[in-house]
């Protein structure tokens, strides 16, 4: 029997503690709890004050609370939510026609993670390939390190075995290939390949940004061998990297592009494009989801997409990622023995540590947090800064600040 709930639950006191009492412990969240934010400020519970350039890992592109998503929500809020799949609605055709105009796409389909849209991806390519060519071409070939989402298809498709142990027996038909290695795409890319997915910039893997030579060679193995190239742009996509998406950068168009993170600044969207051809192969019933393109998440996207689909806007995207890896580049000009060279594309940035201090990026993160900047980690080599789009020059400056100050901290207790 359940007892009723407390009607004071809504405004009883919860601390980092609660986490450890009542959620499962998938994660390991900071100790401080944030609970007010507003572009790149954020406070926790004591009042402190935070500079974020986290971004909720890649999402709030356009910063906490932006005003103009927030009139977009409330307004649609106040019209209509949820409606089912046995209904279409306006805001979902506006962004999907938003989305298309703007990409080699044709067709969407509309979910609620990343996760969603790569699993919804990988089904479509290996639909495609059983229609058009029969049921022996249904492996999927991806690269090592990459990370493609939580579900069990889509984690073991990521090239990450930590993410995979216990959950044996996996999927089959899955093969793994060095990123940017062209030889071993040739050995591995054959006549019974579906699909191959990769990321331009593996972000979960370090911020390696994909040669474009290696990009364009598997554009090629796809089309000799009739496999379809898809590209997940979950973190990349929606102007991290200086472009709408990342392919428009290395002149390399896929058959599939998977997009949500930064699409909806936090509020759960994603986004799977594709062609006219491929998309007819999801035909009524194959495939779907119940709250995906739903009026609130699709209104949110589509002002996000409006908003950074803008030529100023990406230049400006561009000129403030010059800034912090000059920045950076300084930083570890000035701490060889700490920092490696910073690698990456507009603002999804990653600085490795330094070959003495393999292993320690999150105990660097943990001091800059303590001094005020929220960093994030891409493995444990690599410190990742992904601040929203639009982070000031003022704000850059303050970051490297600080930066520098944690260098002196962590090496004082090295």
């Amino acid at each position: 029997m359940n007892a009723k709930l407390d009607s004071g639950v809504t405004t009883r006191p919860v601390t980092r503690q609660t986490y450890d009492e009542v959620l499962v412990p998938t994660y390991a969240p900071a100790a401080m709890v944030p609970v007010r934010a507003a572009g790149l400020d954020v406070w926790d519970q004591d009042g402190k004050h935070y500079l974020d350039f986290t971004s909720g890992i890649a999402v709030s592109a356009l910063g906490h609370c932006n005003p103009v998503l927030v009139e977009a929500l409330t307004k649609q809020a106040n019209t209509v939510w949820h409606l089912g799949n046995g209904y279409t609605n306006e805001p979902v055709l506006r962004l999907g026609l938003a989305l298309t105009e703007a990409t080699f796409a044709d067709r969407a389909f509309f979910c609620n993670s990343g996760a969603e849209a790569n699993e919804g991806a990988l089904k479509l390519a290996r639909k495609y390939a059983h229609t058009k060519f029969g049921p022996h071409k249904s492996r999927i070939v991806s690269c090592l390190s990459s990370f493609h989402g939580r579900t069990l298809f889509t984690v073991s498709v990521g090239g990450q075995p930590k993410y995979t142990e216990g959950y044996e027996p996996l999927p089959p038909d899955i093969s793994h290939i060095p990123y940017n290695d062209i030889e071993a795409a040739r050995a591995a890319i054959g006549d019974d390949v579906a699909a191959v997915i990769v990321e331009p910039i593996q972000g979960e893997g370090g911020v390696i940004p994909g040669d474009v030579a290696y990009l364009k060679a598997l554009r090629e193995l796809c089309d000799k061998t009739g496999a379809l190239l898809v590209f997940d742009e979950v973190q990349s996509g929606v102007g991290r990297t200086g472009s709408l998406y990342a392919y428009m950068q290395v002149g390399v168009t896929p058959d599939i592009l998977t997009s949500a993170k930064a699409l909806g600044n936090g509020y759960p969207v994603a986004a799977m494009l594709t062609t006219e051809e491929i998309g007819q192969h999801f035909n009524v019933g194959s495939h779907g989801t119940t709250y995906g393109g739903n009026p609130l998440a699709s209104a949110v996207a589509l002002k996000v997409v409006e908003t950074i689909n803008d030529p100023a806007f990406l230049a400006r995207v561009q000129e403030a990622s010059s800034k912090i890896f000059a920045n950076l580049e300084q930083l570890s000009a000035d701490y060889p023995e700490l920092f490696g060279k910073p690698r990456g594309m507009g603002l999804l940035i990653g600085l490795p540590m330094a070959q003495g201090y393999k292993g320690r990026s999150k105990d660097y993160t943990k001091i800059a947090e303590k001094l005020g900047l929220m960093l994030l980690i891409a493995g444990a080599d690599v410190v990742r800064l992904a601040p929203a789009l639009v982070v000031s020059d003022e704000q850059i400056a303050e970051a490297d600040r600080i930066m520098r100050e944690a260098v002196k901290a962590f090496l004082a207790q090295a």
